[in-house]
């Protein structure tokens, strides 16, 4: 695989993560607090539900899924560099969060959250070494 090829995979995989939070937290507040993802209730085990903040939230994942976008039609190093740090920084705090509440998780969900969550803090490690070594 090429290095644009890569870089323009890890921007897809991205665009998707974010915006695929982004929309229904931003739009459905409470469908995303009772059902994501995928009809889990994995949030739900992490109360309380408060609308405000994850309509707010989701609004951020959206501007990180229009930045992601951005970048996968028109990439440069300049805008995805930053922008990998910055969602970088967003999900190690994300993941540290969850991994250290599981309780109430069953295990396998418990392994599942953890495994897509390793996976979007590893696509933007992906992302920047393949930038850095360019």
């Amino acid at each position: 695989m090429n290095s644009l090829t890569l870089i323009r995979t890890c921007l897809a995989i991205l665009a998707f993560a974010a915006l695929s939070i982004g929309i229904p937290a931003a739009f459905a507040p409470e469908d995303f607090y009772r059902d994501y993802p995928f009809f889990t209730s994995w949030i739900d085990l992490l109360p309380p539900y408060n609308e405000h903040l994850i309509s707010d939230v989701g609004g951020l994942y959206i501007g990180f899924g229009v930045l992601w976008v951005w970048a996968l039609f028109k990439p440069s190093r300049q805008l995805i560099l930053p922008v990998a740090v910055a969602w970088l920084a967003t999900q190690l705090i994300h993941f540290a969060f969850h991994v250290g509440h599981l309780a109430g998780y069953e295990t396998s969900d418990a392994v599942a959250q953890t495994a897509g969550l390793t996976v979007i803090v590893l696509v933007p490690i992906v992302l920047i070494w393949a930038l850095v070594r360019e």
